[in-house]
């Protein structure tokens, strides 16, 4: 059969090495698939098929230096979750039952306890017995919190199953993002990741494994395993199985190009993937570590688990480059495997030998290409016509919000240089005015309160200027140090528990303490700890990009994108939004598939509609590096207006997303749920609140002057004299200016 693209040109860092106990892995898990249903007899398999897949192969080079049962309990995991995925799809992928395909993995996390003596009930298929049997093999030697991780990747791999048989239902093509995040779902990496730590004898400590550096590890080892998967599986899904999930026929679609042209570029993000894997071991590990002051045997625990990690890269491509089960014409199919040496073998490190690496020059092009942008003259960028197929409907308290803001940044003292420290006076009331923020709150909540809007316009305010001081008192001098010790204050002024909160020493500390007690003190505990962790991300990513702009490193898109709805705020002014909902609806509604992904397509659409704006703001008068057409332009080495085309095609998929979600997959959630009429009531206004703040956002995008060039050029203080009557309770005169000829 011919295959439909070459293969590229991989970006290969870490050699591959094959365990010596390959052969002991290979009876084993024969004898075991035989003795769990999954051979004869069970209409998936025959031991034919077992033998050509050779998953005792695959692990034997992802696991090299396992020992001999330890390697064959690994084996046997694989040999169970390949079945897995060819059962489900034989069952109920072929016939479309989505209500069967439910029901069935409905029954599997009681296979897996947390506590062996609450027992599991009967195996009523292959797929149950062999999760039983492997779950009471393996988690005796795994701490609590290992088999909580473990447990949850594992049913996100089973779970999500359900969103690919939705969307050969739908017959719909996910966007880029969209496929980005549910593959690590479905794909089932990050259970990869949780046995590393099992086959390594490495469990990370549990008080990092939450952590960004190490979620950027996992996610990036996951990413980059999937979209190699993608390449070689992709004959055998589109052509033999009909799946539509898959990383080349994505960009296939979605960058409109040929077949080639997208493996070349789902490469090139495999490639940028690594790349990432690499920085965030070097550059955001060695402070973790010292953060949390881990002892000798913890940091080794966590290098063997990185270690882990890249072997296991690495020896997934030499299995999709033998196995019978992929698209590997051209390759090392029929070499014989042979064990290598590598410095990864040796003690005392990771092992980045410049000898034991295999470069390609794309690779190393992209990855200078990364580190060498120079601010430069962008000129004004119109903005395309941006999807909206949503009203703004404006809040009729506006003036009053107007008006009342003024008067609250001055009585914070926001307007004004902070004492003592360099370069803090970012702001004044002409800029305070001319960014207009009640704008933006009048149109994401029309419906609130006089009271309930000023708080959202105070929060809009207060994250805008911390987010325009932190660069400039931190960034031009490149104290990280200073920067990381004045957030670190920061949780002190959101006390959950009543705690009394310190004396705050300039504006952003006094600002934040005043809204937390003005909007946290209904809350309930619970809800005041979920609104802190809101606030808590995304003062802690301004942090993430002092650091790449220490490096002067564009970032990875995947990266990016994640970060860039903490960086908005995204989570912030959306559990503004969720503070009415109370108790109706559980929690784990809004930790569920569906929830995330209306959350995060109406955040990146956000994200994205901001980084247009902004565009020339950043790039030609901040010199930033953080902007998606930034990061556009630099991974496919393109120029402004195609940066801008993808960008913007980019929006229309998560707006379609956002559409798709809430049509097709929450009434399907709600029937999930079992959910009452209350319920369900509250999350579709949740719907129309999401509509009301991506509509909200664009107009006040379209009608404040904060990205105007007038504005731009004008630093702060450069008219002193007040604009009109000056002193507490005048601010509504001192409107007509800006806001008069609107």
């Amino acid at each position: 059969m011919t295959q439909p693209f070459e293969l590229p040109d991989f970006y290969l860092p870490y050699p591959a090495r094959l365990n010596p106990r390959l052969e002991e892995a290979r009876e084993h898990s024969r004898t075991w698939a035989r003795d769990m249903g999954m051979l004869e007899g069970s209409g998936i398999w025959d031991t034919a098929d077992l033998d050509a897949h050779d998953y005792a192969l695959l692990c034997a080079y992802t696991h090299p230096d396992c020992p001999g049962p330890e390697l064959s309990l690994v084996t046997d995991w694989y040999v169970w979750v390949f079945f897995f995925d060819d059962h489900f799809l034989e069952t109920f992928k072929r016939s479309q039952d989505r209500r069967g395909g439910k029901a069935y993995l409905d029954r599997l996390p009681a296979f897996m306890p947390m506590d062996l003596a609450q027992g599991m009930p009967e195996p009523a298929n292959p797929v149950e017995a062999g999760l039983a049997d492997l779950w009471r093999r393996t988690v005796p030697a795994m701490s609590p919190d290992w088999r909580r991780r473990f447990a949850e990747s594992t049913e996100h791999l089973l779970n999500e199953s359900l969103w690919e048989l939705s969307n050969i239902n739908a017959g719909r093509v996910p966007n880029p993002v969209e496929y980005i995040e549910m593959r690590r779902k479905v794909g089932g990496a990050p259970w990869s990741a949780g046995l590393v730590e099992y086959a390594a004898g490495a469990e990370v400590p549990a008080v990092i494994a939450g952590s960004r550096p190490m979620l950027v590890l996992r996610d990036a080892f996951s990413d980059a395993v999937h979209l190699r998967n993608d390449l070689f599986s992709y004959q055998r899904e589109t052509e033999e199985e009909g799946e539509l999930s898959n990383g080349v026929l994505v960009l296939e679609t979605f960058l409109g190009c040929t077949t080639q042209e997208a493996a070349e570029s789902v490469n090139d993000l495999l490639t940028s993937r690594l790349h990432q894997f690499e920085n965030t071991a070097v550059t955001e590990l060695p402070p973790l570590v010292a953060e949390h002051g881990l002892d000798a045997a913890q940091c080794a625990a966590v290098l063997a688990y990185i270690k882990g990690l890249q072997d296991w890269q690495s020896g997934g491509h030499e299995w999709h480059m033998r196995s019978s089960r992929y698209m590997n014409g051209g390759g090392a199919a029929a070499a014989p495997a042979q064990p290598g040496w590598s410095p990864f073998a040796l003690p005392g490190g990771i092992g980045l030998s410049a000898g034991a690496v295999r470069t390609t020059g794309r690779a190393e092009t992209a990855r200078v290409r990364g580190f060498t942008h120079v601010p430069r003259r962008t000129g004004p960028l119109p903005p395309p016509d941006f999807p909206m197929p949503f009203p703004t409907t404006l809040s009729p308290h506006l003036d009053a919000a107007r008006r009342n803001i003024v008067d609250w940044a001055h009585r914070m003292g926001l307007l004004e240089p902070q004492p003592g420290v360099p370069f803090s006076f970012v702001w004044d009331e002409h800029k305070l005015i001319a960014f207009d923020l009640p704008l933006c709150a009048a149109g994401i909540h029309p419906d609130a309160s006089p009271e309930a809007l000023d708080i959202t316009s105070g929060w809009l305010t207060w994250g805008t200027y911390a987010d325009d001081w932190f660069p400039a008192v931190f960034g031009r001098t490149r104290d990280l140090v200073g920067a990381r010790a004045a957030n670190d204050r920061l949780p002190a002024f959101m006390p959950v528990d009543g705690t009394p909160a310190p004396a705050p020493v300039n504006a952003l500390e006094r600002g934040l303490a005043d809204l937390w007690a003005r909007t946290a003190g209904p809350m309930r505990p619970e809800a005041r700890r979920r609104f802190r962790a809101a606030i808590e991300s995304m003062t802690a990513s301004w942090l993430w990009e002092l650091a790449n702009q220490a490096q002067n490193r564009v970032p990875d898109p995947v990266d990016y994108l994640e970060m860039r709805r903490r960086t908005f705020g995204s989570d912030l002014t959306m559990s503004l939004c969720r503070l009415g909902h109370g108790q109706v609806v559980p929690d784990e509604v809004y930790r569920s598939g569906p929830m995330r992904s209306l959350e995060n397509s109406a955040a990146d659409y956000a994200c994205l509609m901001n980084d247009v704006f902004s565009y020339r703001k950043e790039i030609e008068y901040e010199g930033e590096i953080h902007n998606a057409l930034l990061v556009v332009q630099n991974f496919f080495d393109c120029d402004e207006p195609a940066s801008l085309a993808v960008v913007h095609d980019l929006m229309a998929g998560r707006m379609k997303e956002f559409q798709h979600v809430a049509a097709n997959e929450l009434p399907v959630l709600y029937d999930d749920f079992d959910l009452g009429a209350e319920a369900r009531a509250v999350l579709d206004g949740y719907v129309r609140e999401l509509e009301n703040w991506l509509a909200g956002i664009l107009t006040w995008h379209r009608g404040c002057h904060r990205y105007e060039e007038e504005e731009l050029r004008r630093p702060p203080g450069a008219s002193r004299a007040p604009v009109g009557p000056h002193g507490l309770g005048t601010s509504a005169a001192r409107l007509v200016t800006l806001l008069g000829a609107r």
